[in-house]
């Protein structure tokens, strides 16, 4: 909600830059992050189209008797199961390398909300996902929420509607881990077909911008300051709550992950228009890149600390989550002071 409202205000706020200033900045840059990104990321959607198809097959055969699926079929089911997660396990990280761009462009925005960040039709009538999922047995999953969340749910068991309910140890370790049931084969192929439907067709969007000064500040002014956004679904996941954890995303990768991996494109925006900012201001150029990188690191120490085994609580997540806001929101400062330089208006 927090970067839906700075876009609409940016959308309205920013005025046209002198010619003569646009011509002195390459962003083509930014535009190769963005196309090589989405590439790997529409392999790796049909990846995971594909291994959902074959359980798809595979349930289909067994007429959707899952507990006989799981008796008859062990070893295909999790061959299939497993290249499905790995598949999504790499494609989440290449779209959040990439979603600083996406949610930060008005012309690709709506994709955030489809592939990454829309809510439920239920949850947000007015500004959730504006599909819905149609089942190959007909049924109809309306604006069910955004793509990696309803995959990720279902891949990994957290919402019961999308489970077949029948466990299977899937790592053969003889024992249920987090995670090992069988998925509703429908919901998993549906989702993994509009995902794969919507990552290329990003891609075509993607090849079809252009980008412009104005998308490149519009982009850091709406996510650079969204840290207590993620922080606070952070604070709610299992990588804090454990199993009291009510959240069914963000369940198998942090989101610290997430967060850094976002700073890194904007790194990467706010690299391709350094030179812009330098002919204005050198000395606030240098301070603006230092305070990105030094954000970024400063996520990176926590998840660092995360991986080796700390288990923060609640109340820290909150602490440090509004420490990573106060540096967001100074950054943000520093650029819109820039963009004033620059005759680009921007909200406060």
């Amino acid at each position: 909600m927090i970067r839906v409202i700075l876009l609409c205000m940016v959308l309205v706020a920013v005025s046209v830059m002198p010619v003569a200033a646009q011509d002195t900045v390459d962003l083509a840059g930014i535009k190769s992050y963005l196309l090589d990104h989405v590439a790997q990321l529409e392999e790796n959607t049909a990846r995971l189209e594909q291994a959902s198809l074959d359980y798809f097959n595979l349930a289909e055969a067994a007429g959707f008797d899952y507990a006989a699926l799981w008796g008859d079929q062990k070893l295909a089911v999790t061959t299939s199961l497993l290249e499905a997660r790995d598949a999504w396990l790499v494609a989440s990280p290449l779209y959040e390398q990439v979603e600083g761009v996406v949610a930060g462009v008005p012309s690709l925005s709506e994709f955030d909300v489809i592939l990454d960040a829309g809510a439920s039709g239920a949850d947000d009538p007015e500004g959730g996902v504006p599909f819905d999922l149609t089942l190959r047995n007909g049924d109809v999953l309306e604006r069910p929420g955004n793509l990696f969340g309803v995959l990720e749910s279902t891949l990994w068991g957290t919402n019961a509607d999308y489970s077949s309910a029948v466990e299977a140890d899937l790592n053969f370790n003889s024992t249920i881990d987090f995670g090992e049931q069988l998925p509703d084969a429908q919901v998993l192929l549906a989702a993994a077909e509009t995902m794969h439907q919507y990552a290329i067709d990003l891609t075509a969007a993607s090849e079809a911008w252009e980008p412009t000064v104005e998308d490149a500040f519009t982009a850091l002014v709406v996510m650079v300051p969204t840290m207590s956004e993620y922080f606070g679904s952070w604070r709610d996941s299992r990588f804090v709550l454990g199993d009291e954890s009510t959240q069914a995303d963000f369940v198998v990768i942090s989101r610290l992950a997430d967060i850094q991996d976002i700073l890194g494109g904007l790194i990467v925006v706010y690299d391709n228009v350094t030179p812009m900012v330098e002919g204005v201001d050198a000395a606030q150029a240098g301070q603006i890149e230092q305070d990105l990188t030094d954000l970024q690191s400063y996520v990176a120490d926590l998840y660092s600390q995360e991986q080796g085994g700390r288990l923060f609580t609640p109340e820290e997540a909150d602490v440090f989550g509004s420490e990573a806001q106060d540096r967001a929101q100074a950054i943000t400062g520093q650029i819109a002071q820039v963009a004033a330089l620059l005759n680009i208006d921007l909200p406060e």
